[in-house]
């Protein structure tokens, strides 16, 4: 969010009953154990909750890919390997794929632990961060209906019609953000006619956590035959 005049604007926290801004000295954390009753948290207590900073991943188990359920991948991220590991990271993939394995473990990334899978496809290693068993709801918490029994000719009848609508081959080429094509079409269109165009300074990004993921497995691993 912007000002008319390009200047950034910022989020603030402020006291309903006051209404004025808080400070960080002026505020803390709160768990909602039941409507408007809060067990506080102070951030010195979460600091000791915290998982261990660390750039490891740490791989439990290699499991069926297959074995894990969709509804649990959350956010994905490709793997790539540096410089002098391109080798080895190349015979990884191929075998991880080959055997049809995903490797299952943990990692730390801004202060909270995330269970991940890693994966190959077409000689790459991606990660799926994946939601933990009690993240997810139940057909029941959302207020599914029960199955009941259906009708035998109105499944052949919605048989056919998928049929008639497939199409052999992935999906990928059916998967556009339509909505998101629009925008930059309409941003295009503005900065070539320098309509709406205003700057603001740029921030330097951090590079500082990037991982070298061949290394990492290789600790991981060695670790596990010295168990």
């Amino acid at each position: 969010m912007l000002s008319k005049e390009g200047v950034p604007l910022s989020r603030r926290y402020y006291s309903e009953s006051t209404g004025r801004d808080l400070d960080d000295g002026q505020m803390t954390r709160g768990y909602e154990i039941e409507k408007g009753r809060y067990v506080l948290i102070t951030d010195e207590e979460l600091e000791k909750l915290a998982p261990k900073k660390s750039r490891d991943i740490d791989l439990r188990r290699f499991v069926d890919k297959k074995s894990i359920p969709p509804i649990y991948f959350n956010r994905g991220y490709f793997l790539t390997p540096a410089d002098d590991e391109a080798k080895a990271y190349r015979l990884l993939a191929r075998t991880m794929e080959d055997s049809e394995r995903a490797g299952v473990g943990t990692f730390v990334m801004r202060g909270k632990e995330y269970l991940v899978a890693v994966m190959a496809e077409n000689g790459i290693l991606s990660a799926q961060t994946l939601r933990f068993a009690d993240e997810l709801r139940s057909p029941k918490d959302v207020g599914l209906p029960e199955e009941k029994k259906v009708d035998k000719a109105a499944v052949t009848k919605f048989e056919k019609l998928i049929t008639k609508y497939a199409k052999s081959g992935r999906a990928e080429g059916e998967l556009k953000d339509q909505q998101t094509e629009r925008l930059l079409k309409l941003v295009k269109s503005k900065k070539s006619r320098k309509k709406d165009v205003v700057e603001t300074e740029e921030e330097q990004g951090d590079r500082s956590n990037v991982v070298d993921i061949m290394e990492v497995l290789k600790k991981s691993m060695a670790a596990k035959k010295r168990a």
